[in-house]
């Protein structure tokens, strides 16, 4: 029997590992995994878990229109594995890559298993376009910068087919089993009342994706984020759509998720230091009383306020916004980066760690590619730019402009003086 692993690829559409397990073999055991050591540490009715169970379920109703089922298991990895070698005479287990330290660890100690019993451990790149080495300097070293990254990626797409694998095709080869396709109640978990938006990647989006995308009161953002996380959708399907449009900024928006995630397999240790090291000699203040305000949507800055209680609410905030807001907490409150990193982390229902790492080091000025610690938003002045008629913020804080409104919890001036001569004696 071949044993094939879904983890960040949750479709049965043009799933690379997927068509070559089916495509090489015949009787292919579909499985996916609750993995405990992640699910320990999440609310039980985190809307995450939730979104897996419901594009497995999908999955799962697709195949019984074939006879065929998906077994779910709930358990740490190694332990799942060494239940279905006792129980199978298993030859491979096929899966995507996943390139997050946790999962490169993982699969690790599962390869050392497999060798232990003569299985081969089949995997292929599938939630990107390019990885790991792919798109390097010609010295063979990684890009630290996203404009020459991005460039060379679409040199090379340029001389790389696009390949689509037609795994919906083979699903006849899938083994029949008596495994069980656990429900959300099964693994302890609740439903969550957060609902995820549908994407949206019509051509009136995509084509008009940098005209709108910086106001968030026209939501004209994709929500694409999190059905990526997952692999709810092809990458090479997204790539695809966005290259039908003159405009490149979404297509750009795509590079740039791989571009952290490239500089995440490179430099593993930037998810807890700084990529420049020097930053990590910051004086943060870390009050636990403002990060606390901040987190609540409570700093009297109605955009950084309307960005959290947007986050809080629905899993989702506007792409614009997280700028403001991350950059308001290192600079003008003074909090390690590190701290607002794990809150999006709890939050964001499209949290990615190579994304969110990136991004969080990008708005503290210690990362690759990074803002220049003295630039510094003005969350009033972009509220004049980005959202002047007050809609989003109104809609988000509906006692703005009331005395239940907070005063700032800091003067901007005085912070904004503050954090260049903290972060000038840092890093000099």
């Amino acid at each position: 029997m071949t044993v094939f692993w879904f983890r960040r690829d949750l479709r049965l559409e043009d799933n690379t590992a997927l068509y070559h397990a089916l495509n090489d073999n015949d009787g292919v055991l579909p499985i996916f995994i609750f993995d405990k050591n992640i699910l320990s540490q999440l609310p039980s009715d985190d809307p995450r878990v939730t979104f897996i169970h419901n594009q497995l379920t999908v999955i799962q109703n697709q195949l019984q229109k074939t006879g065929k089922s998906l077994a779910v298991f709930h358990g740490e990895p190694f332990e799942i594995f060494g239940k279905l070698l006792s129980e199978n005479a298993i030859n491979a287990v096929y899966a995507n890559h996943d390139y997050e330290p946790y999962a490169r660890k993982r699969d690790l100690e599962l390869y050392q298993l497999f060798k232990e019993h003569r299985i081969e451990f089949k995997t292929c790149k599938d939630q990107v376009i390019f990885e790991k080495n792919e798109v390097v300097k010609d010295d063979g070293s990684p890009y630290v910068v996203y404009t020459p990254y991005s460039n060379k990626w679409k040199e090379r797409f340029r001389n790389t087919p696009l390949a689509h694998f037609q795994s919906e095709a083979l699903l006849s080869k899938i083994a029949s089993h008596s495994y069980p396709f656990l429900s959300l109640k099964d693994i302890g978990f609740t439903p969550s009342s957060i609902t995820v938006t549908p994407y949206d990647v019509s051509d009136s989006l995509i084509d008009n994706y940098e005209a709108t995308r910086n106001f968030p009161a026209l939501n004209k953002t994709s929500y694409l984020g999190i059905y990526l996380r997952f692999g709810a959708v092809s990458i090479r399907k997204m790539v695809a759509k966005a290259l039908q449009s003159k405009n490149e900024t979404f297509l750009k928006e795509l590079i740039w998720r791989e571009f952290f995630m490239q500089i995440l397999w490179h430099f593993p240790h930037t998810v807890h230091k700084s990529f420049k090291a020097k930053y990590d000699e910051i004086e943060w203040e870390n009050n636990e009383i403002l990060f606390q305000k901040w987190c609540e949507g409570k700093t009297g800055y109605p955009f950084v306020d309307a960005g959290m209680r947007e986050l809080n609410t629905t899993g989702h905030m506007h792409n614009r916004v997280r700028m403001i807001v991350a950059s308001f907490l290192c600079k003008h409150l003074l909090i390690d980066w590190r701290w607002g990193e794990a809150y999006f982390a709890q939050k964001l229902l499209d949290y990615e760690q190579a994304s969110n790492v990136g991004n969080w080091q990008w708005a503290a000025g210690s990362g690759v590619d990074a803002a220049p610690y003295f630039r510094i938003f003005n969350p009033t002045e972009q509220i004049k730019k980005f959202d002047k008629e007050y809609r989003y913020i109104k809609k988000w804080i509906p006692e703005y402009h009331s005395p239940a409104y907070p005063e700032p919890i800091v003067d901007h001036k005085a912070a904004r003086d503050k954090c260049l001569f903290l972060y000038k004696k840092a890093v000099g």
